[in-house]
């Protein structure tokens, strides 16, 4: 299993990038994560040609080869960050790459709420038709007074965050594979209602 980790910021000091990282550390030897900054993401803007920025055809192109995203946000004034927003919009723009992408929200935040209120902003905007990610259901991993959740080699300090973390990218994995098979079945029954349909016009 391979999976995009996106960092949903672009400040240089982030919770939610330890927080990505310490997965891709934690479950390493499990799953290949790859960790991905979206700061160097031009801001979108409706190009005049038919020309895709090289950082955005790059950004489509993990996301297709990935079995699955995860994107960790945190929460500017009760919603996701502009450049997150920003590429999600070059996305969804240009390669549709998220459409039917297993997803996982997860956020940090220095309050109490652990960006709460950006996951379900997120969400609305993940399930867009232009979008149309297959995000997790039922899961928030909500990581509170992040500052000082992580010791000097990045390790998460809250045993109980890492255990509910333990469980919420099990799930993940599992709806990762469910996804995958219904992808196939519905790519099978299309096919087969395609032949059908030519059998049905032949008589």
């Amino acid at each position: 299993m391979k999976y995009l980790a996106i960092v949903g910021t672009n400040s240089d000091v982030s919770t939610n990038r330890m927080l990505l990282q310490f997965m891709q550390k934690h479950f390493t030897g499990e799953y290949e994560i790859e960790v991905y900054e979206i700061k160097d993401l031009p801001a979108f803007m409706e190009p005049e040609d038919s020309d895709v920025p090289e950082k955005v055809a790059e950004l489509s192109d993990k996301i297709l080869k990935a079995d699955g995203v995860i994107i960790a946000t945190p929460e500017y004034d009760h919603a996701i960050p502009a450049v997150l927003k920003s590429a999600l919009e070059w996305v969804s723009y240009t390669s549709q790459a998220l459409t039917d992408k297993p997803v996982l929200i997860v956020g940090a935040s220095h309050g109490i709420l652990g960006s709460s209120r950006a996951q379900a902003h997120l969400r609305q905007i993940l399930d867009s038709p232009e979008l149309a990610a297959r995000i997790m259901p039922s899961s928030e991993f909500l990581l509170e007074r992040s500052q000082g959740a992580f010791d000097s080699s990045g390790n998460l300090i809250y045993s109980d965050k890492v255990t509910e973390l333990d469980e919420i990218f099990r799930e993940f994995v599992l709806f990762t594979n469910i996804t995958s098979k219904l992808l196939e079945e519905k790519v099978v029954n299309k096919k087969v209602n395609e032949y059908a349909w030519q059998e049905d016009k032949d008589q």
